[in-house]
Order: C-alpha cells, then sequence, then structure tokens
C-alpha cells in the first residue's frame, strides 16, 4: 500500500482525503511516532493520543491562518508531522533538531510557544481580542487537556472568556490521565460527563417523574427560574462550562473521524466562546503505551517490540530524595509530601504507597501547593514540596509571602535544577538561585552528590525555617549514600582539594565539574583548590574570607544564570569582606538554552570540564606559560 504520509507536506494535502485515507494516515502517523521516540526518546503517550484529533482540527480548520494553540505542547508531534516537518521528523529532541513543543521559531504553523501547562487559553483569549481588534477573520482553537484543566489560570481565562463572549473554541483533550494520575473535584465532575448517557433522554425521564406527582407536579414543570435552572444542573453534561459562559458540545469519541469532523466543522462556524470535550486514550495504537502511559509519558529509547527501554538507570537524585522521604517519614508522624501532579517524577511513589494519608497531589496547582504546605507547617507539621524548578517559578509570590514572610518551616525539593536536557528552554532549571537567593529567612543549598542529598535533606529538618534544596535531573555522581545522616550546619562549606595557584569554587553539580577540571590542570602543573560552598543562601563568609585571602584567582561554577547566580553572590560577599579576587565565573549565559542531550548542551556552551580547564588558561596566561603549556585540544596525547 502506497504511503499516504509521505505525500502530505502540508494540512492542504489532508483536506481532500476521505474518511478511510485518514484513517490509514493515522496508522502511518503512529508508526512513525513509534519509531521516532523510540530512537530519540519524548512524550510518546500524549502524542499518540490525539493522532486523529489532530488530523480532524487541520482537516476542518484553515491553518497557519486559524490558529492552534497546543497547551503543555508535548502532544504536538501530529502536527509537527502535517506542517511541513516530515523530513526533519527524526530529528525531535535533538540538538539543533526539531522542539518536543511548539516553537513559533520553527514553524508558521506553531501559533504560540508552550511547555508549560494551562496557558493555551488565556493565549488564545489574547489571539481572539486582537483579531476583533484587528477586525481579521481567522478562528483560534485551544487544545487543553483534562490534566492542564486542573490549573487556576484555566479558571481565570475560562471565566473572562465568557464573560467576553469573544469567539474561540476551546477543545478539552480528556484522557483521564496526566502524568500524575488526576485528582480533585473536576477530575469527578468530568468522570460523571464520561459516563452520562445523553441530555434529551434524561431530561425527558425527569419531566415525565415530575408530571406523575399528584397534585403538584404539573405546577412544578410550568414554574419559571429556580426550577429550571435546577432541571439544568441535574440534566445538562457540561452545566459548569454553560455556567461560565461556553455552548458545551460532547462529549464525543476523540478517535472516530467520522464523528469529529462533522462537530468541528460545526464548531467552527458557531458564535461565541465553545467548548468541545473528546475524550481520547493516552498510548493509543501501541499497548505498552496503553498499558502503562506514566512511563510512556516521558520516555527514554526503547524496543519497540517490548516496550521496554533500552538503558537502565543508574542512581539519581530523585530516588535517593524518594528513599529519604520513606525513612523519614517513619520516623515522624509530622513528615507530608505534597507535589504537583508529579508523584512519580519526584520520586514520591514509594511515599504515597506507604503513607497515603500524609501524601498530598494537588494536581497542577504549584500555588496552592506551596501556601497549603504554608498553612501546615503554621500548624506544626513538617511539609515537603516536590516540585521541579521550572514550575516552582509560577509559584514565586506564595514562596515569598505565604511561607518566607512567616518565616515557616516549608522544605523546598528543587528537582530538575540546571540543564534538563531535551526538553529544552522550557523546562531548564537554570533560574531558581537568580530567583530564591534574594528572599530574606530563605536557606538555599545544592548538594555536590547523593549522599550529600540525603545530609542536606536531614539537616534542613533541623532549621526550623524555610529551606530550598537543588540538585539536578538525572543520575548522580556515583558516591555510596551512606546509611548513617550527618548534620550540616546552615551556611557551611568545606574544601575538597587544596591547591597553590587558584580555587575552584562550585555549587552543586558546579562541583563535580571543578573538581574533573582541577584534574585536567594538574595534569599539566597547574595546582587547583577545589572547595564546595554547599549553600548559596547563606553563604559560608567564614571560609570565604579564609580562601578569598589565600587565592588572588577565582572560578565559580554553576548550573544556573550567571545574572544574580552563584557566582554573583561571591562577587558580592567579597565586597563585603574587602577582598578583591580575579574572579571567572562559569555558568549559563544570559540566553535561554536549546535542547539536546545534557552532555551536548555542557560542551556547546564550553561549561564542561574541558572547556573550563582551557577558559582558567586563556583567562590567566600566566598559568600556562608557568607550566609550559601549550594550548592543545584537552584531550589529546
Amino acid at each position: 500500500m502506497q504511503s499516504l504520509l509521505q505525500s502530505v507536506n502540508s494540512p492542504a494535502d489532508i483536506k481532500q482525503m476521505n474518511i478511510q485515507q485518514l484513517e490509514q494516515l493515522a496508522a502511518e502517523i503512529r508508526e512513525t511516532l513509534i519509531q521516532v521516540v523510540s530512537e530519540n526518546g519524548g512524550h510518546l503517550a500524549a502524542s499518540l493520543g490525539v493522532v486523529e484529533l489532530t488530523l480532524a482540527l487541520h482537516y476542518v480548520f484553515d491553518t497557519p491562518g486559524d490558529k492552534l494553540i497546543w497547551d503543555v505542547g508535548h502532544q504536538s508531534y501530529t502536527h509537527k508531522l502535517l506542517t511541513g516537518r516530515r523530513e526533519r521528523f527524526k530529528s525531535l529532541r535533538r540538538f539543533q533538531g526539531l522542539s518536543g513543543f511548539p516553537r513559533t521559531e520553527e514553524s508558521e504553523y506553531d501559533a504560540f510557544n508552550t511547555g508549560h501547562s494551562s496557558t493555551s487559553i488565556s493565549a488564545g483569549i489574547g489571539m481572539a481580542l486582537a483579531r476583533d481588534l484587528q477586525e481579521e477573520d481567522y478562528r483560534v482553537v485551544a487544545i487543553i487537556g483534562d490534566g492542564a484543566l486542573t490549573g487556576g489560570m484555566v479558571f481565570e481565562a475560562l471565566n473572562h472568556a465568557g464573560h467576553l463572549g469573544t469567539t474561540m473554541t476551546v477543545v478539552l483533550n480528556d484522557n483521564e490521565m496526566s502524568i500524575s494520575r488526576n485528582v480533585g473535584a473536576l477530575s469527578t465532575y468530568l468522570s460523571h460527563l464520561r459516563s452520562d448517557p445523553g441530555y434529551l433522554w434524561r431530561k425527558e425521564e425527569l419531566e415525565g417523574m415530575l408530571q406523575r406527582i399528584p397534585g403538584i407536579g404539573p405546577n412544578i414543570l410550568k414554574a419559571a427560574g429556580k426550577v429550571k435552572d435546577t432541571v439544568k444542573y441535574l440534566v445538562v453534561p457540561g452545566a459548569l462550562f454553560e455556567e461560565l459562559g461556553f455552548t458545551y458540545i460532547g462529549p464525543i469519541d476523540g478517535h472516530d473521524l467520522e464523528s469529529l469532523i462533522p462537530v468541528l466543522t460545526k464548531t467552527r462556524n458557531m458564535k461565541g466562546p465553545v467548548l468541545l470535550h473528546v475524550i481520547t486514550k493516552k498510548g493509543q495504537g501501541y499497548e505498552p503505551a496503553v498499558r502503562d502511559p506514566g512511563v510512556f509519558h516521558g520516555v527514554g529509547p526503547f524496543d519497540v517490540e517490548t516496550g521496554a527501554q533500552l538503558k537502565k538507570k543508574a542512581r539519581t537524585y530523585t530516588s535517593v530524595f524518594g528513599d529519604f522521604m520513606v525513612s523519614r517519614a517513619e520516623q515522624d508522624v509530622r513528615v507530608v509530601a505534597i507535589t504537583a501532579a508529579m508523584a512519580s517524577g519526584t520520586g514520591l511513589a514509594a511515599f504515597a504507597q506507604r503513607f497515603p494519608e500524609r501524601f498530598f497531589d494537588v494536581g497542577i496547582c504549584e500555588q496552592h501547593a506551596v501556601t497549603m504546605a504554608a498553612g501546615m507547617a503554621r500548624m506544626g507539621l513538617c511539609p515537603v514540596v516536590a516540585i521541579y524548578s521550572t514550575f516552582l517559578q509560577r509559584a514565586y509570590d506564595q514562596i515569598i509571602h505565604d511561607v518566607c514572610l512567616q518565616n515557616l518551616p516549608v522544605i523546598f525539593a528543587v528537582d530538575r535544577a540546571g540543564l534538563v536536557g531535551e526538553d529544552g528552554p522550557t523546562h531548564h532549571g537554570v533560574f531558581d538561585i537568580s530567583y530564591l537567593r534574594n528572599i530574606p529567612n530563605l536557606t538555599v543549598m545544592a548538594p555536590a552528590d547523593e549522599n550529600e542529598l540525603a545530609d542536606m535533606l536531614h539537616s534542613a529538618f533541623s532549621y526550623q525555617s524555610p529551606v530550598a534544596i537543588r540538585y539536578p535531573r538525572g543520575a548522580g555522581e556515583g558516591v555510596e549514600v551512606k546509611t548513617r545522616r550527618n548534620f550540616i550546619p546552615s551556611g557551611r562549606g568545606r574544601v575538597l582539594t587544596e591547591g597553590r595557584d587558584l580555587l575552584f569554587l562550585g555549587l552543586g553539580k558546579g562541583v563535580g565539574t571543578a573538581w574533573r577540571a582541577s584534574r585536567i590542570l594538574e595534569e599539566q602543573g597547574v595546582r587547583a583548590a577545589v572547595a564546595d560552598a554547599r549553600f548559596v543562601k547563606p553563604l559560608d563568609m567564614q571560609l570565604l574570607s579564609q580562601l578569598l585571602g589565600r587565592f588572588k584567582r577565582v572560578v565559580t561554577i554553576e548550573d544556573n544564570v550567571l545574572h544574580g547566580g552563584f557566582g554573583a553572590a561571591v562577587l558580592e560577599a567579597a565586597s563585603e569582606l574587602g577582598y578583591s579576587p580575579q574572579v571567572l565565573r562559569i555558568g549559563i549565559p544570559d540566553k535561554f538554552v536549546e535542547h539536546g542531550k545534557v552532555d551536548v548542551l555542557l560542551e556547546n556552551l564550553q561549561i564542561d570540564s574541558p572547556s573550563v580547564a582551557r577558559k582558567v588558561i586563556e583567562h590567566w596566561p600566566e598559568l600556562g606559560r608557568l607550566a609550559g603549556w601549550r594550548l592543545l585540544r584537552f584531550g589529546e596525547k
């Protein structure tokens, strides 16, 4: 059978296809998605679930004139295949290849950059208002999942859209599962809608029942106002959305093109805000992904036949955190764990199973998570809030106002700090030092290895004040995590190796980079001391004073942006102490970092160990001359 996908270079190419051809195209797309993601890794389950929905959207709407906004955006792989990027699709998530998310810089079909959840409706309202003010006539469609619908920003947007009456379409892609199991009243409400047998039948049944009530039944039916509203609330699917000002349609089968296309055609011609409720299945068409959509939400390379991931993962910082939390909770009944739809990703799955009454997944509601933790801490509990660095940005006001202003002992486990790899700029956690270290009462620290992470968590419970511990994604340094925990006094750094020519002052992952760079330099006769700052706030001023008194050359290394980061804090401290060292700051430059494997990104940014060693000699040429240095490529024998 001739491949249909190979003939698709733009959405215009699918508009002449019949249903049978579109179904064949859907099957080919699924094969392509599975093959490419099995090699590159990526968000497979969500993408498999929206193949038919994506085809129907591009079949009905006239993109790129009409605007499709994919909430979160990790389900946009089919969209990319249909919009002129088929030939480049094998580069998905690779360095300088296609992004795993919509990027306006990548294609005119990508109407808005997304990566964090719950933003599509707000962006859609903005575009629809711009259209109306500029007297244009394109359509705006926001596609949002039921998991993202739990975000508070969504309800702000729904409320405003209904108030405005602006013409736009919201497609609720209800796959009954986000990364972690959906929680909350809204999830229950959607479950009810999924099983709703239909408005008309239930309305007639209720009216018949009321008619049969002797004496008063007919009068109830004749009554206007409140009774009419009561009947509506009892029998109308989507009453919540109707009350917010939307015309609700659905739920309909999101894998049935014969239903999807005419319904979408109808919504395209409707005025005012419309919400189309579509039921899909995450992982549709690939049994391993259907069976375990959580694993295949964001999966590494895997064997297509079995679904087994190809690379065994080494001990990760996340797993160390998860193990520590279970152990700590066994010793202290006040310990509670909070996350925002990331139970598995933050390492709290075992905690949730072992202590379900002390585990709270609030959904995609980071602001609520932080303030809820503040309330718990105020009443004597020991809350630990586990949220990725990039998502903690969403709760900045709550960290300041509700936790730190009251000096409440909330511990923030800031996972995925630093570069995270193939998910790219929306997910890199490279701003947290800068946005946290200026907050009064907050202690900010970062472990150099897995064992130090466990020690920091252990110590944080004793500080009795707000604490943020940032640590990277993936495997640690490979050190043994000891069973006996050591207490780390607040603001206490340590010297790892002595030297005479310069000082490496590292924080977190930067400590390992510093140590490896010092070994490269030592081979050339340059001896560098290496210190682990451990704290960016408070800095160890006593240790800094001792070291700055000995070394005039200082290199700071961090996996945060340089502006307002750890190196900037060291410069501020040096000024306060009255020292004027020559400081070379190594970290993330003032730009958004693209996607790609972490090692590739570090090399490209010249913040890997060989590049750091080279920068040291370039910055202080006298070190190279003293050692008889030749600026060859590092690693050459």
